[in-house]
């Protein structure tokens, strides 16, 4: 007879602000195999943990249920607890009543209390069905590899071969540095870029396990964690590199905002990429100069602001002003996002050189009118509640950063998300932010989010600690949520095969019978298999289908119960 300890979180406010945590634990009590039940204010705390754990030694409990928050942060901590209280970690399930009942029923706590009751009950049931399981172990070919040389991608590769790890460099292009190959200064800080990108190609030319590829593509990949076959093309020319992890820093390009402002139209109507270009080559003859921020973001279609046109629109501005202090130049904007105080003394910094600042609205954008090289921009500035009229010799529009156009197919390539403006999604924003849900690939830079150049190597360095983790442990281990065939009832038809969207799983000969077989290096645990199995020859372990059955049981009780 199992014995299930059940132990609700109060999450502070978050979850019994609306859930009668006093109702669900009493109700935990009544359900079958439940030898004690009891609640915390913050489980997840040190205080919370060693509650767990003393009840689990108390109670001699041998299976664990707690009710709190996401599973995706939390579970790691509440299986080590068990695990250090005597109880195979996988011997433990999480309900979560936070974001399936407090949050989203905040304004109904009767039926959120009813709703976690049932989730309880869920958990329960499950539980009661849960084996201990064994991890597996996979070995590590220690070597990475590195999509794209720009500064992030750079910085990735040196503190990898820093650390000794071989280390295989693609870019696309045919020069390394990305966009700050065509930056002659860094803001806020006024860093030479040439400096940066030098200092990172020194390490990396001075390494005997540095390999560097131009003019290459990442063509095909296959594998897992710790084996990866990554094949990389160049011309008709194509190599094949076994690896143990992944980094993408395939960065971000500027939006070319065609129709917008004349661009395209008028040669006096450039992007900040073009200023920087000639700022860095023979200077400007212009003197009256607007620069317009925003242009192409923070509207309808592409809504998020990139971050760092302000602060270049701020270095550009005193540059100019430095070089010719006769230079008129207005900066119109919607907001300054001139963040930290390096930035904020740069903004300063323009404002007592002269740089006037307007600020518009996005309903009504400036207006502009060419004859010949006259350029005059019609305003609405908001400060004033007036239009204003501005001459110009040049419009320079600070344009956000845009995923790459073949961001896409890199999606494709590695089975790593995107979201909505084609950047890569991480696994978790704030805990594993240059991790993909992808166990060995990792991610930084502007193909995740715009960011600064400084920005670019911290987290190209931090996506090197974390892929030289695996590298340096020399194995991984294999989470037992793995998928496993009955070759018994395998028909080998091949239906799995064809849905496993890991390539985990292959038909093979078993003792003279053919069946399909999984890699449980390759399966993350995702059931797309089971579901498409005709013979239910395929379950999941964790969540087997005799267990999936307990817990519609369960709700159907409890939801029968509650109509009495």
């Amino acid at each position: 007879m199992t014995r299930i300890g059940v132990f609700i979180c109060h999450c502070g406010h978050n979850i019994a602000s609306a859930i009668d945590i006093e109702k669900v634990v009493e109700y935990a009590k009544g359900l079958p195999g439940v030898a004690y039940a009891g609640h915390n204010l913050y489980s997840c705390s040190q205080e919370g943990l060693g509650s767990i754990k003393k009840s689990i030694e108390d109670n001699d409990l041998d299976r664990v249920v707690v009710a709190a928050c996401t599973p995706r942060t939390h579970e790691p901590l509440f299986r080590r607890a068990c695990e250090q209280a005597g109880i195979n970690k996988y011997l433990f399930e999480f309900v979560n009543i936070r974001e399936h009942c407090s949050w989203i029923h905040a304004k109904e706590p009767e039926a959120a209390t009813e709703k976690a009751k049932k989730l309880v009950a869920m958990g329960v049931a499950k539980a009661a069905l849960l084996e201990p399981q064994e991890e597996g172990e996979s070995e590590v070919v220690p070597r990475t590899v590195v999509i794209g040389a720009g500064i992030s991608g750079l910085a990735a590769t040196a503190s990898l071969l820093e650390q000794g790890i071989e280390t295989h460099l693609v870019e696309r292009g045919d020069r390394v540095g990305g966009l700050l190959k065509d930056i002659s200064m860094v803001g806020p800080e006024g860093i030479c870029s040439r400096d940066l990108i030098e200092a990172l190609v020194d390490d990396i030319e001075n390494s005997p396990k540095a390999h560097l590829h131009l003019n290459s593509r990442v063509k095909e990949l296959k594998g897992f964690i710790g084996n990866f076959d990554v094949i990389i093309t160049k011309g008709d020319e194509d190599l094949t590199v076994k690896a143990g992890a992944i980094i993408v820093a395939t960065g971000a390009q500027e939006l070319q905002p065609k129709g917008e402002y004349g661009f395209g139209e008028h040669p006096a109507v450039i992007t900040q990429l073009e200023l920087e270009r000639r700022l860095g080559r023979s200077g400007l003859a212009a003197k009256k100069i607007v620069i317009v921020n925003c242009t192409g973001s923070r509207q309808p279609g592409r809504e998020y602001c990139s971050r760092i046109c302000c602060n270049a629109s701020l270095k550009n501005a005193i540059r100019i002003l430095e070089a010719n202090p006769e230079a008129k130049i207005t900066i119109l904007h919607r907001d300054i996002m001139s963040c930290g105080t390096t930035a904020e003394a740069l903004y300063r910094e323009a404002s007592e050189k002269g740089v006037r600042f307007v600020r518009y609205g996005l309903e009504q954008k400036p207006g502009i009118s060419t004859h010949g090289k006259s350029i005059k921009l019609k305003v609405f500035d908001e400060a004033l509640d007036e239009s204003i009229d501005l001459d110009a010799d040049l419009i320079v529009l600070a344009t956000p950063l845009v995923s790459p156009d073949d961001s896409e197919e890199t999606s494709k390539l590695l089975k790593v998300p995107r979201d909505k403006y084609g950047f890569f999604l991480e696994a978790h924003v704030k805990l594993r932010p240059v991790e993909f849900a992808t166990d060995g690939v990792f991610v930084c830079g502007s193909a995740r989010w715009p960011v600064s150049a400084r920005e670019s190597i911290w987290q190209g360095q931090a996506a090197a600690a974390k892929a030289s983790i695996p590298i340096s442990e020399g194995k991984v281990r294999i989470e037992a949520i793995t998928a496993e065939v009955d070759s018994e009832k395998c028909a080998a038809c091949g239906n799995c095969v064809l849905a496993c969207p890991y390539e985990a799983i292959e038909i093979v000969d078993d003792e003279g019978r053919r069946a399909a077989k999984v890699s449980e290096a390759q399966c993350k645990g995702c059931g797309t298999c089971v579901a498409a199995c005709h013979n239910d020859a395929i379950q999941q372990k964790g969540f087997s289908s005799r267990q999936l059955g307990a817990m519609i049981d369960a709700l159907a009780r409890a939801s029968t119960e509650g109509t009495q």
